[in-house]
């Protein structure tokens, strides 16, 4: 096979809000953590054994807008992308790399009253939105040209 691939698929919980940045050109990019578990039984203590797996998610302009509303820590959310690694150097001059997924595609699955449940509860003034996919799709359209 001569062709690549630079594909990832996760579902995970945001360890933490939405981060943003703009600039000047009217771009923006927003980054959260999203951990990914993994568990099994020890065979030879039978113990249940669980690991967590952080990952650095990008998202761009106006997906990360919408990731920013309707996205808080704790939600449960789909990404899809691909692995990107960056070379920086810190402010002591050392060069560093960061593996981050640049997600191209999302979806939220957690839904509006598992989002309520996890939410402490908050002044009056705040108002709750509805928690929309960011490829909301209507399955109930009966003006289909579909035979079956």
């Amino acid at each position: 096979m001569s062709g690549t691939l630079n594909k990832v698929m996760l579902i995970g919980h945001l360890g933490d809000e939405v981060k943003m940045h703009y600039f000047d050109d009217k771009n923006c990019v927003g980054r959260f953590p999203l951990a990914t578990n993994e568990t099994y039984t020890n065979k030879q203590t039978n113990e249940r054994v669980s690991n967590t797996e952080w990952h650095n998610i990008v998202v761009r302009n106006k997906a990360a807008e919408i990731c920013e509303k309707y996205l808080s820590k704790g939600d449960k959310v789909y990404i899809e992308g691909r692995i990107k690694t960056r070379k920086w150097t810190d402010d002591k001059g050392m060069e560093r790399y960061s593996t981050e997924i640049q997600c191209n595609d999302f979806t939220f699955l957690t839904n509006k009253n598992e989002q309520q449940q996890n939410a402490a509860p908050q002044s009056s003034a705040q108002t709750s939105e509805p928690v929309k996919p960011a490829n909301d799709v209507s399955l109930t359209d009966d003006n289909d040209d579909l035979p079956f």
